[in-house]
């Protein structure tokens, strides 16, 4: 494996995991990975379909901190554990998501979509009574809407997210379709000075290619785009690092020698 740092975990701090924060550090080490970090979901004003998920989402970080800065201390000498956090964006939480991102000494943030307009495309409801197609514009389009209102964090996360859960999921969908969207997006990106992650949780929904797809890794190095992060969005031990030389290969080809981590909001970077 040419890759040996984890950037997208979560743990029992996540409302969709269960898993012990301790059994992802194991594995970790047992993987042989020099560096992992914690990206546990905070996904403020969540839209919940069922009232018992209420606040599942929004994260306990003083909680999260202290066991993760004591396990970092217990596990020092094995494995570098960072403090991370993945943000779910939404243009009219500008102010609680700015004071948030300033109130923790985070080592990295991930910026990620997860509703679009109020709505989780994660439900069928999203996609009924339209074309894929329409979905994923609209889900497109609100990623530029986040960019303009917000810009504390690393990386975006899983960019093309929204195909993971579409009628025909990725079956008919290219960079090449929603370009006029993507390459604004991408732009945007490099105007900020932000990355991209290349996230190889897609492998578990059955998808033809990773998050994001070939194409806009691709054409985000041609614009000059150099900051990537590799996570596998592991919310079990079994799925930590998986896929990783899939991702290396990928990045390679698309023309990308280096991939990044982040210590104290600083990337490093390192051959892949």
């Amino acid at each position: 494996m040419a890759v040996w740092s984890d950037f997208h975990l979560h743990s029992y701090f996540s409302g969709d995991s269960d898993t012990p924060m301790e059994d992802m550090i194991l594995r970790g080490i047992e993987l042989g990975l020099d560096c992992m970090c914690f990206t546990e979901h905070m996904d403020m004003d969540y839209v919940y379909l069922k009232k018992e998920e209420e606040g599942c989402f929004e994260l306990n970080t003083d909680s999260y901190l202290y066991e993760l800065a004591r396990l970092k201390e217990v596990y020092a000498d094995k494995i570098k554990v960072l403090f991370g956090v993945e943000l779910g964006v939404q243009p009219h939480l500008r102010r609680e998501l700015a004071v948030y991102a300033k109130s923790f000494d985070f080592d990295f943030i991930i910026a990620s979509s997860h509703l679009c307009n109020r709505k989780d495309p994660y439900y069928p409801s999203f996609y009924e009574n339209r074309s894929d197609e329409e979905a994923y514009r609209e889900y497109f389009a609100s990623i530029l809407d986040n960019l303009r209102v917000f810009d504390n964090f690393d990386v975006y996360g899983h960019l093309d997210y929204v195909v993971r859960y579409g009628k025909h999921k990725d079956a008919d969908y290219s960079y090449n379709k929603y370009k006029d969207l993507l390459d604004r997006i991408l732009e945007t990106l490099l105007e900020k000075e932000k990355g991209l992650e290349i996230n190889t949780g897609a492998i578990r929904y059955g998808l033809k290619e990773l998050n994001p797809c070939t194409d806009i890794l691709k054409r985000y190095r041609q614009l000059g785009g150099e900051i990537i992060t590799i996570g596998s969005d592991a919310h079990t031990p079994d799925m930590l690092a998986h896929g990783f030389d899939r991702a290396a290969e990928i990045l390679t080809a698309c023309g990308f020698r280096y991939y990044a981590t982040f210590e104290k909001r600083t990337p490093e970077f390192h051959r892949i």
